[in-house]
């Protein structure tokens, strides 16, 4: 019975999940076990956890053009929602070329807020998922919300910086080549090269990159556990903190 069960948990997320997270995401649903014995089994049965590979860096800076100050200082932590967000993006190789994927990260529960996919790493690509990221969001003016990315050309053009403002968003840069100035949206971008990229690859075109990744997507704000939020989705660490302040307003 055990057996079934590990194999169902390690399946239906994306068969990604090492002892630790089967283990987690069974004690959620109610199932008592120890987590040797899932060790245990996992081993009896081949599964095991993704691994992730090395980070890949492409950044690409011109040191002539004027950058926001960084205003994080390697302090990703928010108190709420729209407090924090962080961007970067990464490139996945396919037999059409180059394929890149920008992310949007909301540091309160480490939900992916906003994202594009696209044959060109040019400044539309990232403003696209920025775009998208504020179309979800609704960010209001008084949140305060700072936005922090990498000396990247796509970041720190006129542009990006010009939509950022004029959507009341605070930007903040991060130093040249320096991966813990970006440590945050790093770690996602590795987890998504590990999950999605090196797991289900080669990939044959744009398309079925953006497929993987909408799906992907999906499960990582919906039903991945991330141990830095209490080992819970993000939608869900985002929910809890909802419902504690209607709680809190209606104590008022």
């Amino acid at each position: 019975m055990l057996k079934d069960e590990i194999r169902r948990v390690w399946e239906e997320n994306f068969q990604v999940y090492g002892t630790d997270k089967v283990w987690k995401q069974l004690r959620r649903e109610g199932i008592v076990v120890a987590r040797c014995t899932v060790e245990r089994l996992m081993k009896l049965m081949g599964l095991r956890g993704v691994v992730r590979g090395k980070t890949v860096h492409t950044t690409v800076s011109d040191g002539s053009t004027p950058c926001p100050k960084d205003l994080v200082n390697r302090q990703f932590t928010a108190e709420r929602p729209n407090a924090l967000w962080v961007s970067d993006f990464t490139y996945v190789s396919s037999w059409q070329g180059f394929v890149y994927v920008a992310f949007i990260i909301d540091v309160f529960a480490r939900r992916i807020v906003g994202w594009r996919v696209s044959n060109s790493a040019r400044t539309d690509f990232v403003l696209d998922a920025l775009e998208q990221a504020l179309y979800a969001r609704q960010p209001a003016q008084q949140d305060g919300l700072i936005h922090h990315s990498d000396r990247g050309a796509q970041y720190v053009s006129i542009r990006y910086t010009d939509r950022l403002v004029d959507a009341g968003i605070e930007p903040s840069v991060g130093s040249v080549g320096d991966s813990y100035d970006n440590a945050l949206a790093e770690t996602i971008n590795g987890l998504y090269k590990a999950e999605v990229i090196h797991r289900l690859g080669p990939w044959r075109n744009l398309q079925a990159v953006e497929m993987a990744t909408l799906e992907w997507v999906d499960w990582f704000n919906n039903r991945r556990l991330f141990g830095p939020i209490g080992n819970i989705p993000p939608a869900e660490a985002e929910a809890a903190y909802y419902a504690n302040l209607a709680g809190s307003a209606n104590v008022e």
